[in-house]
């Protein structure tokens, strides 16, 4: 199997590999051993401890690795089983079981995004030192649908390609606080934003960023601050100009967000993954870890 004692005693191969280094992960491995140990005992054994064959990766610490390493560099099942010593089925059977893993010991270290922004209290609650808050869409192309209208469903005019949506919810430090689920390329932002609870949530006092994709979001909170657009025939002034040059210089904190998030590669590259919706867990999945390694940085 592959050595990972060589990573995990160098950083720098520690963040080519699993996007963290060994102080963060050995921070996160802790949670990670006590969510393995939680599905164990949800789950009824059909042997007495110790029977059976031996699962190739043994201790908690290679599983960790193994599925920090599928996030980081998303191998196909074939070079995972290489890499690893076992075949692409149990490649895959491992990469879906410890994913839900890992998932769930971010949950324990509160780095999960909210899915939903309902109400104030549950955000004061959860957020209690969020100063602002910016809001825009990211995609992630997949392989082109052999079906016709699913071509056209999943298809983005900006992106000029199939893809998956999400709307996510940046606060001032560049960490997600809210994520959507998953939805097809060509739903536009403004009403990705109108169908999900994200902003109905966020107290007024807090002054939301967007961008022009959810023009006449103003007229329905009045803590939305959105660019200037140019009039049809018309030039903006020098102070809208200003305004919209200071705007943006805060809202790019949103893609560079994202971009923390995508360099994990299991949600930037073409999703290959068959199952439904799993997408979806990806993505959430890599924003507990890019909110995590703000955490611990």
């Amino acid at each position: 199997m592959l050595d990972i004692h060589r990573a995990l005693n160098n950083d720098r191969l520690m963040r080519a590999l699993t996007g963290l280094n060994r102080k963060a992960f050995d921070e996160l491995l802790v949670a990670f051993a006590a969510a393995l140990q939680t599905a164990k005992l949800a789950k009824p054994r059909q042997r007495a401890p110790g029977g059976g064959k031996k699962a190739q990766l043994s201790s908690d610490q290679e599983k960790l690795f193994y599925i920090l390493f599928y996030f980081k560099c998303y191998p196909t099942c074939d070079v995972a089983g290489f890499l690893f010593d076992f075949d692409r089925f149990q490649a895959n059977r491992w990469m879906h079981h410890l994913q839900a893993i890992l998932e769930a010991a971010l949950g324990q270290k509160m780095t999960l995004p909210e899915r939903k922004l309902e109400t104030i209290e549950q955000f004061l609650v959860r957020y209690p030192e969020v100063k602002e808050v910016m809001i825009d869409g990211t995609e992630r192309p997949i392989a082109r649908p052999k079906d016709r209208a699913k071509q056209k469903l999943t298809y983005s005019g900006k992106k000029k390609r199939n893809t998956r949506k999400h709307l996510g919810v940046v606060d001032e430090t560049k960490r997600v606080i809210g994520l959507s689920q998953a939805r097809e390329g060509k739903v536009h932002d403004k009403r990705l934003l109108d169908e999900e609870t994200l902003v109905e949530g966020i107290p007024d006092e807090i002054p939301i960023q967007v961008d022009l994709g959810f023009q006449g979001l103003q007229n329905e909170f009045v803590d939305i601050e959105i660019p200037h657009k140019k009039p049809k025939g018309k030039e903006l002034s020098e102070l809208q100009k200003q305004q919209n040059r200071e705007r943006s210089s805060r809202r790019v904190r949103c893609e560079n967000a994202f971009a923390g998030v995508k360099r994990y590669r299991a949600v930037s590259e073409v999703y290959r993954n068959r199952v439904t919706d799993f997408d979806d867990r990806l993505m959430l999945t890599a924003c507990g870890l890019w909110n995590f390694y703000l955490m611990v940085a």
